[in-house]
């Protein structure tokens, strides 16, 4: 199936803007200020846009146990992309105002539906800017559509499912900071530490001034952490399941498909006390 699936750059996108078949989905959130990414889309986005609310959208804020922001169900999630106008065949592009890792959750929930043409916007929202390519500031009203589909499960990985993992030989990449990682400075989760087993390596290593770097460099950098083992053996985490998404994008970028989320990530694994802990490098 041709089109985008995994990044796209703005010199490209600017010129498919208006497209019927191209949908764009706007992603900008700030875990301390949840608000501020809708009311920044409210002052100007992209061309048609629609906005995904982290909490909102692309969250299921009413399950516990499941991390601070719990995978939604698919009927949930694909009711949204109905009514954002959003259909299995069309090209579905993802951007923020960071580092790309909110537009990568939502990248890895389409591509958990096994939605293929689905594509991060490369530098987001500050490079589109930055070229002085068009933005409106007149809110989507898509027309509704249906949206049918089901998520992967073989990809969402529950902490037990991880532990099990884990005791067969996977390797479990953890992207958050290597301070938080080793425990010494946990400013969000009310434990600190990290998974027994787990490597580090944090998401924005996956960057390069902004950008994705090239697909060669990712390849060899992930192929150093798996140790010869495949793709599919790795499992990605962070603090919610969130940035962790962009390793997956990264991996998929690299030619390296396959790889699992677990998605309660380490707020997940701590609302069990009894797991184990483990902190330092």
């Amino acid at each position: 199936m041709s089109g985008w699936n995994t990044l796209v750059q703005a010199e490209t996108l600017a010129i498919a803007i208006g497209r019927p078949d191209v949908k764009l989905v706007d992603c900008r959130f700030t875990l301390s200020s949840p608000g501020a990414g809708e009311s920044a889309y409210l002052l100007g986005h992209l061309p048609g846009a629609v906005y995904a609310h982290l909490d909102r959208d692309l969250s299921d804020m009413k399950r516990t146990g499941a991390g601070r922001h719990p995978w939604p169900d698919a009927a949930s999630f694909t009711q949204k992309l109905g009514e954002w106008g959003i259909g299995p065949d069309d090209q579905v592009v993802a951007y923020d105002d960071g580092d790309g890792a909110h537009a990568a959750r939502f990248w890895f929930l389409m591509r958990a539906l096994g939605h293929e043409k689905v594509a991060v916007l490369d530098g987001g929202w500050s490079r589109w800017t930055s070229l002085g390519l068009p933005i409106d500031t007149t809110p989507k009203k898509p027309i509704t559509t249906r949206y049918n589909g089901t998520f992967d499960s073989t990809r969402l990985l529950d902490a037990e499912q991880v532990q099990e993992s884990l005791d067969a030989g996977y390797v479990l990449i953890d992207a958050r900071a290597a301070d938080r990682f080793r425990g010494e400075n946990e400013m969000i989760d009310r434990v600190a530490g990290h998974v027994p087993g787990a490597v580090n390596r944090h998401f924005a290593m996956n960057l390069d001034h902004g950008k994705f770097k090239p697909p060669a460099d990712l390849a060899d950098e992930f192929r150093a952490l798996l140790h010869g083992k495949p793709a599919g053996e790795a499992i990605v985490m962070c603090g919610s399941g969130v940035t962790a998404c962009h390793h997956l994008l990264a991996m998929e970028r690299a030619g390296l498909r396959g790889a699992r989320l677990f998605t309660g990530s380490w707020s997940g694994w701590i609302s069990d006390p009894s797991r184990p802990v483990a902190e330092g490098a």
